[in-house]
């Protein structure tokens, strides 16, 4: 727990539901103070129903001294940099940054995929992570030194191996990890790390998504690509973003930690 002279402060996209209110839930109980965003509606070229605000209220109503919520599109970079500025108003700054908004899309090859399912792939999968360090990153290196500021993207299994019938979205995730790297290289020296954290099959709504892609009828059978043989929850991904976000994690940026299960093993 912080005391009241370290309380951190960070802003976590993707947080209605799934790994993104996981995060939030574990800062929180940990004495962070939180800005929660999410889009909070459906979107063109995304075939299942994403967060509600009622979900992101009810998570921001369980602190509600700790927990802002902000109802935001992380496509929109000006609603980013007024949620970067929200946590400082509110807060005084900010010290992590949590990139967890995503959607699934596919379930064709290749040469199948549509115009609409690229654009929402890389509009919310990497342009969305490159407008929140856009907007974070500043606010990250307006904290004295020494500095501590974390980025933490989600990337995904799918950024290390080829999976059937869904090229996009491995293009996608290839794109985070590198964007990562990136990023890190260009914070080196600052005191700012960034990395990226590589869930395996975790169950969340998105991947129930993903297997009405495949026409799976029970979900449990990604289980069987993972050492574990079970799907992850949530919460033990989010325990791998929120060390991230730690001071303590000084030593790692510029990579990925494979919070997987094994799948890439």
């Amino acid at each position: 727990m912080l005391t009241s002279e370290t309380t951190r402060v960070a802003l976590v996209t993707g947080a209605a539901r799934g790994i993104g209110a996981a995060v939030v839930t574990q800062l929180a109980d940990q004495g962070w103070r939180v800005v929660a965003v999410d889009v909070c509606e459906d979107l063109p070229g995304v075939d299942y129903p994403l967060g509600t605000k009622q979900q992101l209220l009810e998570l921001a109503d369980r602190w509600p001294d700790s927990v802002v919520p902000v109802v935001a599109d992380v496509r929109d970079a000006t609603a980013l940099r007024a949620a970067v500025a929200e946590a400082e108003h509110r807060f005084g700054g900010l010290d992590a940054a949590v990139a967890a908004a995503a959607v699934i899309a596919g379930g064709r090859p290749l040469w199948e995929t549509t115009d609409t399912e690229w654009d929402v792939l890389l509009d919310i999968g990497v342009r969305g992570v490159a407008n929140l360090a856009a907007a974070a990153v500043p606010a990250l290196l307006r904290r004295p030194q020494p500095r501590t500021g974390r980025f933490v993207a989600l990337a995904s299994a799918a950024g290390h191996r080829g999976l059937w019938h869904l090229a996009a979205y491995n293009a996608a995730k290839h794109a985070v990890v590198g964007l990562v790297r990136g990023l890190a290289t260009d914070l080196r020296g600052t005191g700012v790390t960034a990395t990226a954290v590589s869930p395996g099959s975790t169950r969340t709504a998105m991947l129930d998504a993903s297997a009405a892609l495949y026409d799976l009828t029970d979900v449990e059978e990604f289980a069987r690509h993972q050492l574990t043989e079970r799907l992850l929850d949530p919460a033990e991904v989010a325990a791998a973003v929120c060390w991230l976000c730690h001071p303590d994690s000084s030593a790692i940026t510029g990579t990925v930690v494979h919070a997987d299960g094994g799948f890439t093993a």
